[in-house]
């Protein structure tokens, strides 16, 4: 039996799904397409920026934009450029984009644990009986330097609860918090079956801000699996006795 679960790559398409569900908007930083009049309201509104591409996977090619003093500052993995103006900073990042659409995302100050900034990974997947069920939560926790938190970009997987304690939350907030992401997790899977019930697995990543606000960064349909067999194997071994049902192999 192959693999059968619907995937969809293009972010754009998932944020206006989570834009359009009273449940899920107020989740969402503000995103908009990469042009030159949505990249001057963006900087313009917010200090950090995120640059990705429409249909990237692995946090590759994203860029981080930053206000510094009347210019810009574009980091890409460690390379750091400054821009003066508006229009050297879309040229620059058009230059980046080789034709290909990108998106502009409010950049959210990312919660440390103990110095290190990352964010969340919410599996959740379908039953038999066709519910939504959360069946992984860990953290990723940033590379120094690094603009994402990807495990594909020097990352590491934590565990949920040390790492919130690390952050200096309590029990009783870790269990609210963990409760609440469940729950979003579950909102999102019943939001992407109403434009197609072919979906049977979803990664959310999720960012908590210093505020402890939670945003949804972006939603994965194929979401990576095999990082926790070194990290959390009875969680590794949960999500592929759902997944081996819709035969996924790994």
């Amino acid at each position: 039996m192959g693999y059968r679960s619907t995937s969809v790559k293009s972010k754009w398409v998932k944020t206006k799904w989570l834009l359009a569900s009273s449940t899920t908007r107020r989740y969402v930083p503000r995103t908009r397409l990469f042009n030159r009049s949505n990249l001057s309201s963006m900087v313009s509104q917010y200090s950090t920026v995120y640059f990705k591409p429409t249909d990237g996977t692995g946090g590759k090619n994203i860029i981080r934009i930053q206000k510094k003093g009347k210019g810009y500052k574009a980091q890409y993995n460690y390379s750091k450029s400054r821009l003066s103006s508006l229009s050297a900073l879309h040229k620059h990042l058009s230059k980046h984009a080789h034709g290909r659409s990108y998106l502009l995302q409010r950049g959210v100050n990312l919660a440390k644990s103990k110095g290190r900034r990352f964010d969340i990974r919410v599996v959740v997947q379908k039953s038999k009986g066709g519910s939504w069920k959360s069946t992984a939560l860990f953290t990723k926790i940033g590379k120094p330097g690094k603009v994402t938190t990807n495990y594909h970009q020097g990352g590491r997987l934590g565990y949920f609860r040390s790492t919130l304690k690390g952050a200096g939350y309590g029990n009783a907030a870790i269990e609210r918090k963990e409760a609440q992401l469940e729950r979003l997790g579950r909102s999102v899977g019943r939001v992407f079956s109403r434009h197609s019930k072919g979906f049977r697995e979803l990664g959310l990543d999720i960012a908590l801000d210093s505020k402890r606000r939670t945003w949804i960064l972006e939603v994965n349909t194929r979401p990576y699996f095999s990082a926790m067999k070194h990290s959390n194997r009875s969680m590794h071994r949960r999500v592929m006795s759902y997944a081996q049902k819709y035969g996924r192999k790994k």
